[in-house]
């Protein structure tokens, strides 16, 4: 048996990942300018972003209290806005096809 088939991984969350998908999703309805929205540049945007920013895992019920705390704090709101604005710039300058 191999390890992960130990484990329940499933109840491993990056509460991160929820608030940057969130805020791209925000961005992109008001963004003004001219940009794919393909799967491969939506994705390669938001594992950007999810690459710039703290990660929040969470196991446990304790856990997503802490993650929530976190995410209250402006700075780490702050942290996902800049991140999800620099990956949307970065793939609309490059998307990932011709």
């Amino acid at each position: 048996m191999a390890f992960i088939d130990n484990y329940d991984f499933e109840v491993l969350v990056n509460e991160a990942e929820k608030l940057v998908l969130t805020e791209l999703g925000k961005q992109l309805e008001n963004y003004d300018k001219e940009i794919c929205r393909c799967g491969d540049c939506v994705l390669d945007m938001a594992a950007m972003a999810l690459n710039s920013v703290k990660p929040l895992y969470r196991v446990s019920l304790l856990g997503t209290l802490y993650a929530s705390h976190a995410m209250d704090e402006e700075d780490y709101a702050k942290s996902i806005r800049e991140a999800v604005s620099a990956a949307i710039e970065k793939v609309r300058k490059n998307p990932s096809h011709d």
